[in-house]
């Protein structure tokens, strides 16, 4: 309890300290520059803004919701990461989840790990930190790659040792970006996952690329069938076969729900239709928490 109690006391220190103007730390050679960078601090969320280069370009409203009500009972566990702009101006680096779900609650402040990057720095920063997520889809990895590659100039090598992925797992994202942008848009929304793609990819013409595309979501091929069915192009020069899909069509009315059934649950819910006109709904998750959030939405209905 004494450690807790004198870590607050240095927290709430520093944070004075960094609002004093004699002591407007601009690089980690000035002084007191120690006893801040890399330290937690309390800073105010106004004077913090979001960072430009965050690779991330959408936010789940449930998910941040539940981030939020977590927030409200237990606080910020885990520090953001920001970097100093000028005095007492800061830019998040990462964190930004945890930066709008505080905001959300109605905090003033949040604890921060404080870094003096330039932009170039805390782009990378940012771009690695977030390809390190599990919750980014694959065309948003494939794009912070790019930009690794064309705006901090980074080899696939690099690149590699920077993220500690193999530099084939590199390269097969990096390759997504050949799709046609519609199926990338597919895979963004969850409709169809990062092994269609990978299995598209090897269709250079994008007009045929964007038909089997489309039989893919109408007849809810699985990647096996799509690479088949890539094979089977690529064997006779033919956009597909014209023979009837062994897998029955799936109604209008019931894709059209389907689609309702996704947006509401946050997740892409895959059907399954027999012959017979009977099915299943299978309702994905990615973890304890995603499923108690998925728990809660349909006993809400119940």
């Amino acid at each position: 309890m004494a450690k807790a109690t004198k870590k607050q006391a240095l927290g709430r220190g520093l944070s004075a300290l960094l609002k004093d103007p004699e002591n407007d730390i601009k690089s980690a050679k000035d002084k007191n520059a120690d006893k801040v960078v890399g330290n937690i601090v309390k800073l105010e969320l106004e004077s913090i803004e979001v960072n430009p280069f965050q690779p991330r370009t959408s936010f789940n409203e449930d998910t941040l919701q539940e981030l939020a009500t977590s927030i409200r009972e237990l606080g910020v566990i885990q520090p953001i990461t920001v970097r100093k702009t000028d005095f007492n101006k800061y830019q998040l680096v990462s964190g930004e989840r945890r930066f709008r779900a505080s905001k959300l609650v109605g905090l003033k402040s949040i604890p921060a790990y404080i870094r003096i990057a330039n932009d170039q720095e805390s782009l990378e920063m940012a771009l690695v930190e977030n390809i390190q997520r599990q919750d980014l889809d694959p065309i948003e990895i494939a794009l912070s790659y790019q930009r690794l590659i064309d705006e901090i100039d980074l080899t696939q090598e690099q690149m590699s040792d920077r993220i500690g992925k193999n530099r084939s797992t590199i390269a097969n994202y990096l390759r997504l970006l050949k799709l046609d942008p519609i199926i990338q848009t597919g895979m963004r929304d969850g409709f169809l996952s990062m092994g269609h793609g990978r299995a598209l990819i090897n269709v250079e013409d994008l007009d045929i690329q964007l038909k089997i595309y489309e039989k893919i979501l109408a007849d809810s091929l699985s990647v096996r069938d799509t690479e088949q069915l890539v094979r089977s192009y690529q064997k006779n020069g033919k956009e597909f076969s014209n023979k009837k899909s062994n897998t029955p069509s799936i109604p209008k009315e019931i894709k059209t729900s389907v689609k309702n059934f996704s947006e509401y649950f946050g997740a892409k819910v895959d059907v399954k239709v027999s012959k017979k006109g009977n099915g299943k709904l299978i309702i994905p998750f990615s973890s304890e928490e995603d499923f108690k959030r998925l728990q809660k939405l349909i006993e809400g209905e119940a």
